[in-house]
């Protein structure tokens, strides 16, 4: 069982269709070429090949074909949202999820304080806690 199947790699991204992110911030970096699937955009942003910064999203232009990698997300400072039918926007999970699966390791999010509004204590801190 399992031989033969490869995992999908879009499998780690948040879809959100008919959006693009415009970047404000002129020091967030973008690449972009001409690929056929979303399949391989997700690939290769997984694997930052290629790229010259760590890949958060990537949006596909299902009308030209061409796959554009993100240094950035939506909930990026110096990013703005805009409807565009041409676009679907696909986010790594790891940047934009909200909760921790497992053990965290792999958690890039945001959120800082517990449910109840604790502080969280720093990764590299053995106070209040040992890890």
């Amino acid at each position: 069982e399992g031989k033969g199947k490869r995992r999908n790699p879009l499998h780690d991204f948040k879809k959100t269709g008919e959006l693009m992110l415009i970047k404000v911030n002129k020091t967030l970096e973008v690449k972009t070429k001409l690929l056929n699937t979303t399949e391989q955009c997700a690939k290769r942003c997984s694997r930052n090949k290629g790229l010259s910064f760590t890949c958060k999203a990537f949006a596909y232009d299902r009308v030209t074909k061409r796959c554009h990698w993100l240094s950035f997300n939506s909930l990026t400072n110096g990013v703005r949202k805009k409807q565009d039918h041409a676009f679907d926007l696909y986010e790594k999970k790891d940047y934009v999820r909200n909760c921790i699966i497992g053990k965290g390791a792999n958690y890039k999010g945001t959120i800082s304080v517990t449910k109840s509004g604790i502080q969280c204590q720093a990764w590299n801190s053995m106070i209040p806690h040992e890890h």
